[in-house]
């Protein structure tokens, strides 16, 4: 099938490789360019795999708007989204005579919405999975095609699940685009009663409230790792954990205490009672390091209420 892919981040490259072996994509469509550091301009990963394959790319800054009449010259027979980023109409949504069909990292009604890997980090969820959906205008919403699961692995971080999902979302895109093609797909509706919904990681959510359960908090540093990052503040500069483990020892200390610091070992309160273990932090202007080098070369006193 001739197609448009319209993605962003390195969610889609795994998807758009596969696309590009079986099918003529005829352009990609990404967010703008952003200005990274020194004023650099940074391509994003979905446009660097485009033009590695010299595939044309388009980038709208409203694709609602400035992009409609593009799309319908490449006429293409579906359109396929993996994390775009935008909002589309419905005059964009029914440009291919498919349709859109979109890859959402869930396994929907559970977890629409912008941050859906995250949030089965955060909430501790046990399997997740993608969801290969028909795109209509309100999101997440569309019947849902196909579905692909796996399980959540222990202490796993957001970036290697979306890595996986990722590479899973890749094999079902093609596994639904096959069906499409040969007219056996099967469109079913989305109990909406069923759905739950992910905002965006705010800036709040990412400074560590020592007063939430251990196992919460151990939630959410896998949840922002490798980005945006949970941290703290340890003599008024910002501390960031990268990763938490549970501590079986049992220890009396207010949420945020320093109750223990040895040579391997930095253990500290949380709201039930628990201590969690410190096992990979940055300090301000220092490296990301592991416990036990960090250790070598800086002490937190016993007593000392990280967050303060």
């Amino acid at each position: 099938m001739k197609i448009v892919f319209l993605g962003t981040p390195d969610f889609g490259v795994p998807a758009l490789e596969k696309i590009i072996e079986r099918h003529q994509v005829l352009a990609c469509v990404c967010q703008p360019d952003k200005v990274g550091n020194r004023g650099k301009t940074v391509f994003c990963a979905v446009k660097q795999c485009a033009l590695k394959h010299n595939i044309p790319v388009y980038q709208f800054e409203k694709i609602s708007r400035d992009g409609v009449e593009t799309l319908k010259s490449l006429a293409p027979d579906i359109m396929v989204t993996a994390a775009y980023g935008q909002i589309l109409s419905q005059e964009v949504i029914d440009i291919a005579p498919h349709g859109i069909i979109n890859i959402h990292g869930s396994l929907l009604p559970e977890l629409r919405g912008a941050a859906p890997i995250q949030y089965a980090v955060l909430l501790g969820l046990k399997t997740t999975g993608v969801t290969i959906l028909n795109t209509v205008k309100k999101v997440d919403a569309g019947e849902i095609i196909l579905k692909k699961s796996l399980d959540v692995l222990p202490y796993e971080t957001n970036g290697q699940l979306f890595e996986r999902l990722s590479l899973l979302g890749a094999e079902a895109v093609c596994e639904a685009l096959e069906q499409i093609e040969n007219g056996t797909a099967v469109y079913t509706p989305q109990d909406d009663s069923l759905a739950t919904f992910t905002g965006k990681i705010t800036a709040e959510q990412e400074k560590i409230d020592w007063n939430l359960p251990s196992t919460q908090l151990i939630n959410l540093v896998r949840a922002l790792n490798p980005s945006p990052v949970a941290w703290t503040t340890w003599n008024g500069k910002r501390l960031k954990i990268y990763a938490l483990r549970p501590c079986d020892t049992q220890f009396d200390g207010v949420p945020g205490q320093v109750v223990e610091c040895g040579k391997k070992t930095l253990a500290v309160m949380c709201g039930d009672g628990k201590a969690v273990l410190v096992t990979e932090l940055q300090a301000e202007n220092s490296k990301r390091l592991e416990i036990v080098p960090f250790l070598n070369g800086k002490k937190i006193p016993v007593g000392t209420i990280l967050g303060e």
